[in-house]
């Protein structure tokens, strides 16, 4: 525990630093639902076309939706904003003269970023979704309840390892700022891959069955496909622990690729100025 305390405070740090910011949070809170009603309409219009054709229900998609909405901030598709201007103002020497493992210490502070800016969004699209539509009503359009007890539990281990997977990409992406000077270029390349190949912009179901395997298996699956999956019990038994093992297995593999792609970074670091 000693050991692990600073890396805490770090967490800490930043998620009581994010959490100021309510203006963002509102404005981030308002922009969602928006664009959640749109994205609910399109899939209406899908389903009142062809209903037998979806992979899933017309609720369970609902409720992806939502999720989605509500979890946003927790997908890693910008760099952390933090790294890139210690990279350029040079800051970023300051962090390896700390007597701590530069890799935790980012993955720390680039947790306590994430968390802070999805929990007050997510807490607000819960009330919104979650409880004033279905007593206006509107329980159709609602975000539904999980799928049972099972799933909400399962579906709790999954979101850690959710935030786990989608800190560890974020750390890939800040590696990549570190080297390039520049966070405008991954930026660019990350945020398609992370919203389509996720599911975060349509369900990895509603794709052709010959890539389905494939896209399934990847890591970015365990961002949004597997957790929302699991949520409404369309993972169950078997296949959500299997879903669950793939999750901690990519979030290991892609934080050995982060340590050893940092340490090589650093080790070739120039600071200039004077």
């Amino acid at each position: 525990m000693l050991a692990a305390r600073p890396y805490l405070a770090a967490f800490r740090a930043r998620f009581q630093l994010m959490l100021q910011y309510r203006a963002a949070a509102l404005a981030g809170f308002a922009t969602q639902c928006w664009w959640g009603g749109i994205r609910i309409m399109v899939f209406a219009a899908f389903y009142g076309a062809n209903e037998a054709a979806a992979p899933m229900s017309l609720r369970d998609a609902v409720t992806y939706v939502w999720l989605g909405q509500a979890l946003l901030a927790l997908l890693p598709w910008l760099a952390d904003p933090e790294v890139s201007q210690a990279v350029r103002t040079g800051g970023v020497g300051y962090d390896r003269l700390r007597p701590l493992d530069a890799y935790g210490y980012w993955y720390a502070r680039t947790l306590g970023w994430m968390v802070a800016r999805a929990l007050p969004r997510a807490a607000l699209m819960l009330l919104a979704a979650g409880i004033v539509l279905p007593l206006v009503g509107l329980d159709a359009w609602a975000w539904q309840p999980p799928g049972g007890v099972t799933a909400a539990l399962l579906f709790t281990a999954s979101l850690a390892l959710m935030i786990a997977l989608a800190t560890a990409v974020l750390m890939l992406a800040n590696i990549v700022v570190t080297a390039s000077l520049n966070e405008r270029g991954v930026n660019a390349v990350l945020a398609p891959l992370v919203i389509v190949f996720s599911g975060q912009l349509v369900p990895l179901n509603f794709f052709p069955d010959s890539v389905q395997t494939l896209l399934h298996l990847q890591p970015l699956a365990g961002l949004v496909d597997i957790p929302f999956r699991i949520y409404f019990a369309n993972l169950a038994g078997a296949a959500a622990l299997e879903s669950l093992a793939l999750q901690a297995g990519w979030t290991l593999a892609l934080i050995g690729l982060g340590r050893f792609a940092m340490e090589r970074v650093m080790r070739r670091l120039e600071m200039q100025g004077g």
